[in-house]
């Protein structure tokens, strides 16, 4: 018992002597060892989160994959796989899914024999660093692809598919432990995980360690600071007449037409395309700057839907007033797909507001309103078609 205990403790000074956040990460998590497990993985304990490691899968590793086991588990709680698991209907595919979301922020020589790796499949131009959900779709589009044609084009590819349909994946046995949690139970364990990335995030900058970027953008700022521009005034004048028609029946006004019946209010709502630039350029400062904006967006009165892109889209969602955005993307800057998008979607949304760095150009022609936002760091780029703002104090 004690010489698996001294290995774990070894590892994890290891680990956070090369990669502090993710020692202080693990030093927050119960540990425990289970023979019923066959590898690791993260279990339940209570409503939260613990790491389980069979001993004698640990000790068959070398210290350099035991550091890429603990950096990967504690990836998955993260990036919130767990609580999200659920939601795909294919687990095979998503399991494999999430390893490649993860897998990619963790150091090659770290990953143990059969670690899945997108750099294995390159031929296949799979983005890199997008969310689980684009892997996801990808797989079921490559298996699509080869029930009909009998090949991807790609034998590793291949390989990975027949061991997927073959029940050879990942193991992630532990987290069915988490299937019948109720929502509340959900929200309750993303609290005390945001707490977690917190904390270890404040022992890291005390110890004057960098907070590595894709944890960052998981990270949620509860606060809001005032808006760097008026943007109720602003709207006024950049969206003119261009709104929803709301009614709401009301009992404090009779209705002319029939008595005893409530009135109605009219009112005229905007719902607007908010595009958020996630590429690796845009730091997560910048991406802080532009959700505090459209909260301010949000509170003028104004419906908002999110999409966020960087080479291509990767979420589009309602904005419901809190800072809970979960970023996805972090690869190259592409404007066309969301230009793309909103030119195909103008009866949806009144106006489309751009939120970038400006490092990019576009050939697509929006065909109503566009309003570029710049963030306060970056240089001003009038080349883009149509009004551009710089966010200035």
């Amino acid at each position: 018992m004690m010489d698996k205990v001294q290995s774990l403790s070894k590892i994890s000074k290891e680990l956070m002597l090369k990669e502090p956040y993710y020692g202080f990460f693990l030093i927050m998590l119960n540990k425990v060892w289970r023979k019923d497990l066959p590898t690791a993985g993260v279990s339940k304990h209570n409503i939260n989160y613990q790491l389980a490691i069979n001993e004698e899968f640990w000790t068959g590793l070398s210290d350099d994959h035991k550091m890429g086991l603990l950096k990967h588990e504690l990836l998955h709680i993260a990036f919130g796989h767990l609580v999200s698991f659920g939601s795909f209907s294919n687990k095979k595919l998503a399991n494999v899914a999430m390893d490649m979301e993860i897998n990619q922020y963790i150091e090659a020589s770290w990953l143990p024999e059969g670690g899945i790796n997108i750099d294995d499949y390159a031929e296949l131009n799979l983005d890199k660093k997008a969310g689980c959900r684009y892997y996801y779709d990808q797989l079921l589009r490559l298996q699509d692809e080869k029930e009909k044609k009998g090949s991807t084009g790609n034998q590793g590819m291949d390989q990975l598919l027949d061991d997927i349909a073959n029940g050879d994946i990942p193991d992630h046995s532990t987290w069915e432990e988490f299937n019948d949690l109720s929502e509340a139970e959900k929200k309750l364990i993303e609290k005390q995980v945001q707490k977690i990335l917190s904390d270890a995030k404040e022992q890291t900058i005390k110890k004057r360690g960098n907070v590595p970027g894709e944890i960052e953008g998981l990270i949620v700022v509860e606060e809001f600071t005032k808006p760097k521009f008026d943007w109720k005034g602003y709207l006024r004048r950049f969206t003119g007449t261009s709104t929803k028609i709301f009614t709401k029946k009301i009992r404090r006004k009779e209705n002319r037409r029939y008595e005893e019946n409530p009135g109605l209010k009219i009112k005229m709502k905007q719902h607007m395309l908010l595009a958020i630039d996630t590429s690796g350029s845009v730091s997560n400062d910048e991406l802080a700057e532009f959700m505090n904006e459209i909260h301010h967006i949000h509170k003028a009165g104004v419906d908002i839907t999110i999409v966020q892109c960087d080479t291509s889209i990767r979420s589009i969602e309602p904005y419901k007033g809190k800072n809970d955005l979960k970023v996805h993307g972090r690869g190259g800057t592409e404007f066309d797909p969301v230009l793309d998008y909103y030119n195909a979607n103008l009866k949806k949304y009144t106006s489309l507001v751009y939120f970038t760095d400006g490092e990019c150009y576009t050939s697509v022609k929006p065909r109503s309103r566009v309003l570029w936002v710049l963030s306060e760091r970056s240089d001003m780029n009038e080349e883009l078609p149509g009004q551009v703002i710089k966010l200035e104090l």
